[in-house]
């Protein structure tokens, strides 16, 4: 393999298994600091208790995100120098204010609300985690608007005597109408899998009938956030799709395996296309639902991959401009279909759940558990259907891949790297879900001890 197919499967790599962890941690953070205001506002002791086991479920998952976050950073100047070299102007800056802001707020708060229990004032100790939490709402905006710019590339100009690109605007960044339907569509799929999480593990617990008192409420706040969360899926997945129709038609024609022009177009439940991948030999579509998808008319015009192909000839010059169509189409699919199953999850268990019951049916408690593998893997399809359907290009149209590579680092040391690296992640995988399965089979903390005589008389000082 070339060292820019290595440095490819690397940064894949890598970037699938840190994406395990971002949406669950993103989601958690927003669904414990819920929890927190429901026992500072109550005083229920269910709701701390659900507090203190979730979160530390939470800050397991936030440290792993973390380590594997740091690796990310660097492959730019170890694979990817030309590539950073061409955008460090305009990719550098919302990542640098990702870390001096957004990082360092969520990583000072958190460590305020772990070591602050009995320390700091109820409410002041609340705000700690909500503080947080936005700080990784924070961080993953950054980061997107530098992706984002990946995709849709804005307010910036080519240097022609550096050759470098570079920031003139640095608001257009930040508002990039890319950024925004991502950020949106990011945040929903965040909720959804930390309701899904939630799930499962309660499904697991109240199958067992442990601490029900606890695991009920949190079924039940699980299922209402994946419902809606599914349903915000759903809804900024559509106006994304709008959006790439008009800004990377090809990757919208891969992703349905269109190879004519066509109005209206239908969609894709299965197809399967020549070796070539040049035409479409058998498929079973549903009609003018494309369409609808890319344009919001049911007699929209979508274009095809070959005329896309003859307009990128045109334009950038001679080359293949098709993505890997086999993977931008099932994975497509994959997130897709996973999306709508959790939502009919939700659907089923609130229902279940209704009017204080517990279900006792083991085909529920069976698809709950089971659920926990859905938002992870649709999360990393819709991963790689999106950078993956940008090829051949880094920065759409401005940059390909293979001009991005490293020029001067062989094949062998990539080889190498990702051995090693895969390697670490392989232990660390190991490491995480042997923490995450003792602290979750351990369940809640047992109810605070009612006070004695004793401790009547002293004097509280910041006691919840």
């Amino acid at each position: 393999m070339s060292p820019l197919d290595l440095a490819r499967w690397q940064f894949g790599v890598t970037t699938v298994y840190h994406f395990v962890f971002v949406p669950l941690t993103i989601g958690l953070s927003l669904l414990v600091a819920g929890m927190q205001t429901a026992w500072v506002r109550t005083g229920h002791e269910k709701y701390l208790r659900m507090t203190k086991f979730w979160g530390k479920l939470f800050l397991i998952n936030f440290a792993m995100g973390v380590v594997t976050g740091i690796v990310q950073e660097f492959q730019f100047g170890m694979n990817w120098s030309d590539y950073s070299t061409f955008v460090g102007d305009i990719f550098g800056a919302p990542l640098a204010i990702e870390g001096l802001l957004a990082f360092f707020l969520e990583s000072t708060f958190l460590g305020l609300w772990i070591f602050g229990w009995n320390r700091l004032p109820k409410r002041l100790h609340l705000a700690t985690i909500w503080l947080a939490a936005i700080g990784t709402v924070l961080s993953a905006y950054f980061i997107l608007a530098a992706n984002s710019w990946m995709q849709h590339p804005v307010g910036y100009a080519v240097n022609p005597a550096t050759g470098r690109a570079e920031l003139k605007d640095f608001g257009a960044v930040l508002t990039n109408s890319t950024a925004v339907g991502a950020f949106a569509h990011t945040i929903t799929a965040c909720f959804l899998t930390a309701g899904v999480f939630v799930v499962a593990i309660s499904a697991w617990q109240l199958k067992r009938k442990r601490a029900t008192e606890v695991y009920r409420p949190s079924m039940k706040l699980a299922l209402v956030t994946v419902l809606i969360a599914s349903l915000g899926v759903i809804v900024t997945g559509d106006l994304q799709a709008r959006l790439m129709t008009q800004q990377q038609p090809m990757k919208m024609a891969a992703a349905e395996a269109l190879y004519d022009t066509v109005s209206p177009a239908s969609f894709s439940l299965f197809t399967v296309g020549s070796l070539d991948g040049s035409k479409e030999v058998f498929s079973i579509r549903v009609p003018k639902v494309l369409s609808f998808m890319a344009t919001g008319s049911f007699d929209g015009k979508v274009e095809g991959i070959n005329d896309l192909q003859a307009t990128e000839q045109q334009t950038y010059g001679p080359g293949d401009y098709k993505p890997d169509i086999p993977t931008t189409y099932w994975t497509f699919r994959i997130m897709i279909g996973l999306g709508f199953l959790m939502g009919l999850l939700s659907l089923v268990g609130l229902w279940a759940f209704r009017k204080g019951r517990i279900p006792r049916s083991r085909w529920f408690y069976r698809a709950a558990i089971a659920s926990l593998a859905a938002p992870f893997v649709a999360n990393s399809a819709g991963w790689i259907f999106t950078e993956m359907g940008r090829q051949p290009w880094a920065v759409f149209g401005v940059l390909k891949t293979a001009s991005g590579v490293s020029p001067t680092v062989g094949a062998g040391s990539v080889l190498t790297s990702l051995i090693v690296f895969t390697v670490l992640y392989g232990i660390l995988a190991a490491v995480d879900g042997v923490l995450m399965f003792r602290y979750a089979k351990a369940g809640p903390p047992e109810p605070a001890p009612e006070p004695s005589e004793v401790d009547a008389e002293r004097p509280p000082v910041f006691v919840y």
